[in-house]
């Protein structure tokens, strides 16, 4: 399938959606350099050496605005880079035509089908005839899981000259892996495998996918390196300390005329980001109720005030629901939907798309879909003519609604994480330090990102003596 949107009249291969935004968002990323404190000293500390000369970087991450100074730090450090989103409505449009023009070859734009956001990985992931990228930067690990699908197929095709068979997998996105995957054997049957011996490793931010890689480490399929960007201290405590709680409530806000205060909101899982939404929901005036299935996260809710009961207790009587569980399939099945309020609004801000049963919702009898906004759509089920308003199509709604992620918060820590971990695997590559394996960001590039940030805000750290040190 040729992706539709058209090729930039730029020599840099790109397919974003209207280059004529380029303007803007080079504006938008120049006041959002200020507050992406680790990514600029990364530029003025490690510029000059160009320590990822020669490195090929595929980025498979959200195509904002944070993201394009990200893309311009690896540049800065002597990488080439191609990029792609990891979501098909996270991308800002602005920020991509910027890029795209200015910098790097990115494939993405906001409001891609699954098969367009496929095709995009695709050629994010393909750097010619040379084989593909040395690094990658993955979020939710769909870039990785393309390489090894594709590695899996080429070996059967060569063993047994067997093709993929899109059909056989329940899940419609693996589907569309499959389908691209057996499309290309014929032409480049070694292609896959080519970038598997190229790749050094992967930097990956989200639990789910770090669950995935660990998985892979355990019964031996993982094919390169991977460094945990996900757990570093820098990512998880100052994501909660700097302004990521907003994002669930900005999502909903982004929806006309929607009103949190005395509305009844229920928050599907009180982990770090859980904790985020269900504080900011109680403090724009809401009363929160939180589902849970572990014990301790429960008494921690419980512990501020907030009530634990299962979705069965309250899917009747909720005005708002928002997942913020990550990786489960079906937190909110099409029997929950059939059950809430007319018009209950519901939501996910989890990192992973299935915990919304989109499938069952859409496959629904009889279901009548009416959108009134930009990935903003009310389902009216025909047995009762009541229906519910879902945001986003069930994907991340702070970057579908909302404007990206808060700049120190997320981008700037976060992004810097990568930065580093991209660092350290492509400096220790001939050193054997890096085996096939899962790695933590070590402590001493996690206090790296930490310090790059001091200078930009003013801080000073007091140096021990060595009696104190001692």
């Amino acid at each position: 399938m040729a992706l539709p949107v058209p090729m930039t009249t730029i020599p840099r291969e790109s397919k974003v959606k209207d280059m004529s935004d380029a303007d803007f968002g080079r504006l938008e990323i120049e006041l959002a350099e200020d507050q992406m404190a680790a990514l600029m000293s990364c530029r003025s500390k490690f510029g000059p050496s160009q320590p990822l000369k020669g490195a090929r970087i595929t980025g498979s991450l959200h195509m904002t605005t944070q993201t394009a100074i990200l893309i311009e730090t690896l540049l800065a450090l002597g990488a080439e880079v191609r990029w792609c989103s990891s979501n098909t409505f996270s991308t800002q449009d602005h920020a991509a035509a910027a890029i795209a023009r200015d910098s790097a070859a990115v494939f993405t734009w906001k409001g891609e089908t699954p098969q367009e956001y496929w095709r995009c990985k695709e050629r994010a992931l393909d750097w010619g005839p040379g084989g593909g990228p040395d690094l990658i930067i993955d979020d939710g690990g769909d870039a990785t899981l393309l390489i090894h699908e594709g590695v899996k197929a080429e070996e059967a095709y060569e063993n047994a000259g067997s093709l993929p068979d899109p059909a056989s997998p329940d899940n419609t996105e693996l589907q569309i892996v499959l389908t691209i995957i057996r499309d290309g054997l014929e032409t480049d049957p070694k292609r896959y495998r080519k970038m598997k011996e190229r790749l050094v490793g992967v930097s990956e931010a989200a639990a789910t996918a770090v669950k995935r890689l660990y998985r892979m480490q355990a019964n031996g399929t993982l094919l390169f390196p991977a460094i945990n960007v996900n757990d570093s201290v820098t990512q998880t405590k100052f994501q909660n300390l700097c302004g990521c709680r907003p994002s669930g409530p900005d999502g909903l806000l982004m929806v006309a005329n929607v009103e949190i205060a005395g509305k009844v909101a229920v928050v599907c899982g009180y982990g770090d980001m859980g904790k985020d939404h269900a504080a900011a929901l109680k403090e724009a005036g809401a009363r929160v109720i939180v589902t849970e299935i572990d014990p301790i996260c429960a008494l921690q809710a419980l512990m501020k005030g907030i009530e634990v009961l299962t979705l069965e207790d309250v899917v009747s009587q909720a005005d708002i629901f928002v997942v913020t569980a990550g990786g489960s399939k079906a937190i909110i099945t099409v029997d929950h939907m059939r059950k809430m309020k007319n018009n209950a609004i519901v939501c996910n801000t989890g990192p992973f798309d299935k915990a919304i049963d989109m499938p069952g919702l859409e496959s629904f009898p009889g279901v009548k879909r009416i959108a009134f906004n930009p990935q903003t759509d009310r389902w009216v089920f025909p047995d009762t003519e009541s229906g519910v308003i879902v945001l986003a199509e069930g994907r991340l709604v702070n970057l579908g609604h909302a404007t990206s992620h808060p700049s120190l918060a997320t981008s700037s820590c976060s992004f810097a994480n990568h930065a580093v971990a991209q660092l350290e695997l492509w400096m220790e590559r001939d050193t054997g330090k890096y085996e096939k394996n899962v790695y933590a960001l070590p402590k001493h590039l996690d206090e790296k990102v930490a310090a790059l940030h001091l200078g930009k805000l003013g801080a000073k750290l007091t140096k021990l003596s060595k009696e104190h040190a001692d």
